[in-house]
């Protein structure tokens, strides 16, 4: 027999679950890959922002629950950097972009 406590418990792990996941969150400026142990892992990358023309450094990585999400969005605002967006993406849509990325590294474009 299990009880209502046990129930809320299941519940808040399935909700917990379903809210993990691969996100994208993007900042205005380029932050050095020595950030990227303040951001528990995440991949940083440095990107013109293609609405504004922006610099902008993309923060790409697996993000375990809300809770964690909003430690990362909390750290962000503690060093005062300005939140551009946060989306939630595909595991197949980060490795589309990571390849794309690593594309651009090995054949810059000319000007």
């Amino acid at each position: 027999m299990t009880t209502k406590k046990q129930n809320a418990s299941k519940r808040d792990r399935s909700n917990s679950l379903e809210n993990g996941g691969m996100y994208e969150i993007k900042i205005k400026g380029f932050l050095d890959e020595h950030w990227k142990s303040w951001f528990e892992g995440m991949e940083l990358s440095n990107v013109a922002n293609g609405e504004t023309g922006l610099e902008c450094t993309l923060l790409t990585g697996l993000v375990a629950d809300q809770p964690a999400l909003h430690g990362l969005l909390s750290k962000i605002r503690d060093l005062n950097l300005t939140l551009i967006s946060v989306r939630k993406i595909s595991s197949k849509e980060h490795v589309i972009k990571k390849g794309d990325q690593d594309d651009e590294q090995e054949n810059p474009r000319s000007s």
